[in-house]
């Protein structure tokens, strides 16, 4: 029989943020569009996806117990870590200042019990060349840092075309008092978890339910360069009407992507 862990300080408030970074490219013909997707499963494998994952925990401080991995057939992986607290050292208290986390320095924290997932999709549509690769994250803590700490790290792991972010903090914990407190830390918005260089480079919007404790963000880069987007061509190459065209498209499926709705 497993001994039981020994939770320290319990805190009942679960911390949930929900990270989704959207990839795109163009692959004009099948065998390019093959290309693309062993790219991504190279480039994003399970192991690639641990290590990622493994780096997310450092931040917030904490033990892995469990790590359950698989790559798919034809394509995709999945990761998820169940981890448990590490202790604070002595005379260290937890970061929880509405500020960026580090890229990626160790943070340690006080956690009781949580877990950390990512899941990946690749995907390209069947007649217009538009391809795109999605990672789902989701990191889950009880305990007293928030997992926004982490998302600066993650959004400098991935290519992101178009990122949305959701943080819900639920449940309540009670004061020595017996007073309930439905969130421990201050926030405004998930967007001043984000480092400047990041949100110089990023349109970003809000749609915020303060009362309920629900946060969320998105994102869509400003800057467009074709180069970065055609797969197994260079733009240079390309006829000038048939760049434009390209454009066009990868725009559209960036707008549809980032607004949640199909653009006529």
């Amino acid at each position: 029989m497993e001994s039981k862990l020994q939770l320290h300080g319990f805190n009942n408030l679960t911390k949930s943020l929900s990270f989704n970074i959207y990839d795109i490219c163009y692959a004009q013909t099948e065998e390019q569009r093959l290309a693309y997707i062993d790219y991504i499963d190279e480039m994003y494998n399970a192991e690639r996806l641990t290590q990622i994952l493994t780096d997310v925990v450092k931040i917030i401080g904490a033990n892995v117990l469990n790590i359950a991995r698989q790559d798919y057939e034809p394509h995709g992986a999945s990761v998820t870590m169940l981890i448990a607290e590490h202790e604070l050292t002595s005379g260290e208290e937890p970061d929880n200042e509405e500020s960026p986390g580090p890229l990626p320095d160790t943070i340690v924290a006080h956690l009781d019990k949580s877990h950390v997932t990512v899941h990946t999709y690749p995907e390209s549509h069947p007649h217009d060349g538009v391809s795109t690769f999605r990672a789902d994250i989701d990191v889950s803590t009880c305990g007293l840092i928030s997992p926004l700490k982490v998302l600066n790290y993650l959004i400098h792991s991935f290519d992101s075309d178009v990122v949305t972010v959701d943080y819900r903090v639920r449940g309540f914990t009670r004061d020595v008092d017996g007073t309930k407190h439905y969130i421990d830390h201050d926030i405004n918005s998930i967007q001043n978890y984000l480092t400047e260089d990041t949100q110089n480079a990023y349109q970003m919007i809000d749609v915020n339910v303060y009362q309920e404790n629900l946060f969320h963000t998105k994102m869509m880069l400003k800057n467009f360069n074709l180069d970065n987007y055609v797969f197994g061509v260079n733009a240079s190459d390309l006829d000038p009407k048939e760049a434009q065209s390209i454009e066009d498209r990868l725009r559209r499926e960036m707008l549809e992507i980032f607004y949640s709705r199909n653009v006529e």
